[in-house]
């Protein structure tokens, strides 16, 4: 399990404790979470795999979002970060050596998504 990085995270109603909602996260071996708390998302780069799972997307709920972003684990261990902010705009990415600063870069990412 990877170390969760430590945020201060501001909870709504329902618990959640982002600031991007209404979204989901989708793993390559099929796996579909609705609004995915950090803990989740923590465990699912954790789960990822050279075998059946090496990928997993985070997007708003509907068509045309406003942003979204993958992480990918490659063939050398390390670990990708593809973000894209709106239809038709260029990727930027990162890459990582260890789970622990993918999932610290990811959350500071998905934090600062407003709903749409």
């Amino acid at each position: 399990m990877l170390d969760m990085p430590r945020f201060r995270w501001s909870a709504d109603e329902k618990g959640a404790v982002m600031a991007a909602q209404h979204y989901c996260a989708d793993t390559d071996d099929g796996y579909h979470l609705d609004d995915p708390s950090p803990e989740a998302l923590v465990v699912l780069i954790s789960e990822l795999n050279h075998t059946d799972n090496t990928f997993m997307a985070v997007q708003p709920d509907g068509d045309d979002p406003p942003w979204s972003v993958s992480v990918s684990l490659r063939e050398d261990d390390t670990y990708e970060i593809e973000r894209r902010e709106g239809p038709g705009q260029e990727p930027h990415q990162t890459t990582h050596t260890n789970g622990g600063a993918t999932a610290e870069e990811l959350l500071s990412w998905l934090a600062a998504r407003t709903h749409a």
